[in-house]
């Protein structure tokens, strides 16, 4: 369905969900959270989508949050404010953190303070060596809300996220990766090519497995090592009841009886699996 602010395009079971504000860095404002909303929704339940890019167009992946739409017009209006609230932390957190099928951030360009939760809750995030990121919260009055500040607590060192909070001091992406927010750094000409090459890796193994994992990691995450070992192992029960695939037990037929898998080097081999 189109969409004011997102654009939609697929290639090959991967789609490439794209920020469409160029002329505005690809800010939130409140249309665009809600569109975003209405797109991940759909990919939900795609059996044409089994992996989702989000990037951004233009020379930004994500500026953050729109100060003159999101902030300034909703500072005295707090019932659109309450909306426009819930519709940014459901789609940057609830919804793509928890998306049923592997996410990857293409990060073509600038990525500034609310976009990193976003950045966060994708699955892999591939940058651009020309991409930089920034926290310059700071700089204009205040610190990282809504969620930033705790996807910052997970996914940088203690030190690094004071650092650059505190300072609202820019990094390359090489930085980034060194620190751990992105996985891998490639030259601009090369991000769709490499993004892809990681895509169709992704798509060649058992999609319910993957759910399951990025579910598994994802929850016990905060559990302690009691809570953890009751809920994998109810988690694993899960999967061998929901698989169709039956991969559990097509792997270890291939390894042990047919020695043509080896569980180490590739996935086990899907004949007649489900698209």
């Amino acid at each position: 369905m189109p969409y004011q602010t997102v654009k939609v395009d697929r290639e090959d079971q991967v789609t490439w969900v794209t920020l469409n504000r160029p002329e505005k860095k690809n800010a939130m404002n409140p249309q665009l959270n809600s569109d975003m909303v209405e797109c991940l929704t759909e990919l939900e339940s795609d059996d044409a989508t089994r992996v989702v890019v989000l990037t951004g167009a233009g020379d930004s992946w994500s500026a953050g949050m729109d100060l003159r739409e999101y902030f300034r017009a909703l500072d005295n209006d707090p019932s659109n404010a309450m909306k426009a609230r819930w519709a940014t932390r459901t789609w940057t957190h609830f919804k793509l953190k928890m998306f049923p099928k592997p996410t990857i951030a293409a990060v073509n360009g600038w990525c500034f303070g609310g976009a990193f939760t976003p950045l966060i809750s994708c699955d892999f995030a591939v940058a651009a060596d020309t991409a930089t990121f920034g926290l310059s919260e700071v700089n204009w009055g205040i610190f990282p809300g809504g969620l930033v500040s705790k996807d910052l607590s997970l996914a940088m060192s203690y030190r690094d996220a004071l650092y650059y909070t505190l300072t609202g001091k820019n990094f390359s992406a090489e930085r980034a990766r060194e620190m751990g927010l992105v996985n891998e750094v490639v030259p601009k000409d090369r991000l769709h090519d490499a993004v892809m090459e990681l895509a169709n890796d992704l798509k060649k193994l058992n999609p319910y497995v993957l759910r399951a994992a990025k579910e598994a990691l994802r929850t016990c995450w905060n559990m302690d090592y009691e809570q953890a070992e009751e809920y994998l192992r109810a988690k694993g029960d899960q999967l061998r009841f929901r698989d169709p695939e039956q991969g559990r037990a097509r792997g270890m037929q291939q390894f042990l009886d047919e020695k043509r898998f080896r569980p180490g080097l590739s996935p086990y081999i899907r004949e007649g699996a489900a698209s």
